[in-house]
């Protein structure tokens, strides 16, 4: 197998898996931990994989993109307490967007029941869990439903964004780095979530570690445009620091 069409072959296995170790590759591709080690580094380098120690995950690109329902499966207790660790920055916020993504939704589930809310979100899943409360007025944005995250997009849900001037954005993102910024693989995603950047007077990223150091292909915000990121405490310390100096507090969870 040339090299080329073993990396091809150790990707399309990171993307079917969610992500690869050394040892099961060299098992199954029947070659040295070493040749792993080397085309995990230069997957890297081409920003298609993110290492970790044993092995690698794939990194989320305009080729490849997981689905809500995968996100519902990863990492969910971690997910759980960034949720609950973002809500309490809610302060006295009377207008918020949700944006759409799996740890979104863990926030809106968490938003306060006991006080008046309005929500706008592009989710169609964060609309129906807030569509019932009493308190809580929920706007869905409209547009083109985009199948894998159930969420609206293209210049119908931007319109309606712009037109807002909301209290706290809750944003996701597919990759934030000190270099990139924050970034998502799909245009019509990146408009809506620089549109929701816009209109909101602050700002609050939540997402798990994998998402640090990661750049895909459409930048909508730096990472001084955020008064927090809240994350989990599998961020280093060290890189915690290098985010919060670009302005934002960083929350480790």
């Amino acid at each position: 197998m040339e090299a080329s069409e073993r990396r091809r072959e150790i990707l399309m296995l990171a993307r079917r898996r969610g992500s690869v170790e050394v040892a099961a590759l060299a098992t199954d591709l029947a070659i040295s931990p070493e040749t792993v080690r080397r085309d995990l580094r230069v997957l890297e380098e081409h920003g298609q994989v993110r290492r970790r120690h044993g092995g690698a995950y794939p990194v989320e690109s305009a080729g490849y993109e997981t689905t809500l329902a995968v996100r519902t499966t990863r990492h969910v207790p971690q997910k759980a307490r960034i949720a609950a660790a973002a809500v309490e920055l809610l302060g006295d916020a009377e207008t918020v967007f949700v944006d759409e993504g799996f740890t979104p939704q863990l926030i809106a589930e968490a938003l306060p029941q006991d006080r008046p809310l309005t929500v706008i979100t592009a989710s169609l899943t964060t609309a129906g869990v807030l569509g019932g409360r009493d308190n809580t007025q929920v706007l869905m944005l409209g547009g083109r439903v985009r199948g894998g995250t159930m969420a609206t997009v293209d210049h119908w849900a931007t319109g309606m964004l712009a037109g807002f001037v909301i209290d706290l954005a809750y944003v996701g993102a597919n990759g934030i780095s000190c270099e990139y910024g924050l970034t998502t693989p799909d245009p019509a995603v990146g408009q809506v979530k620089a549109q929701a950047v816009k209109s909101a007077r602050r700002r609050v990223f939540s997402g798990i570690h994998t998402k640090f150091g990661a750049a895909s292909f459409c930048r909508f915000a730096e990472v001084r445009d955020f008064e927090a990121i809240v994350t989990s405490t599998s961020l280093s310390s060290t890189a915690a620091q290098r985010y919060s100096l670009l302005g934002p507090q960083v929350i480790r969870v």
